[in-house]
């Protein structure tokens, strides 16, 4: 079940190891190098979100990003692929500010899935680890399939170069 994968770590850049721990489990863990307040404002205020989470290398445009970061607040972000846009939208079930988010994902034909981000503060960096737990196998499968599961390691390296932007 172990199909992990690690980016190449370099004094600048962490590396991303993305796993997938069950049937329904997709895991990605990466340490950034910020503290854990600064990681958990660039994933909840939408100004700094906005600026990191598209992966470059997929040729998409976030159109809008709504996000109301609060136990039973919304987010809803739309984007624009050539000639067509999607949504993606949830609610926020758990906001613990510095440590932990938890959020549905409800756009999806096959159920929703539950991810799950924690913050842990270590010498002034940040271990994040997303816990993305599907609705069945199935959906799993097509998230790896379609390549969605892949953009994760470029979106933290977007997030990395959003925070010494920071400072």
């Amino acid at each position: 079940m172990d199909e992990s994968r690690e980016t190449e770590a370099t004094p600048a850049k962490n590396g991303t190891e993305v796993e997938r721990k069950s049937e329904r489990e997709l895991v990605v863990t990466r340490t950034v190098n910020a503290p854990a307040r600064l990681v958990f404002e660039a994933w909840t205020r939408a100004e700094l979100f906005r600026r990191w989470w598209v992966p470059k290398s997929f040729g998409l445009t976030l159109l809008s990003c709504e996000m109301e970061v609060r136990v039973g607040g919304m987010y809803r972000l739309v984007f624009s692929h050539q000639a067509s846009t999607m949504a993606f939208f949830g609610t926020y079930l758990e906001v613990t500010p510095n440590s932990r988010l938890v959020w549905t994902n409800e756009e999806g034909d096959s159920g929703t899935t539950v991810t799950t981000v924690t913050f842990q503060e270590n010498a002034g960096k940040t271990m994040l680890v997303v816990h993305d737990l599907y609705p069945s196998k199935e959906a799993l499968d097509a998230a790896v399939a379609s390549g969605a599961t892949g953009g994760m390691p470029d979106q933290l390296d977007q997030l990395d170069e959003l925070l010494v932007s920071l400072g």
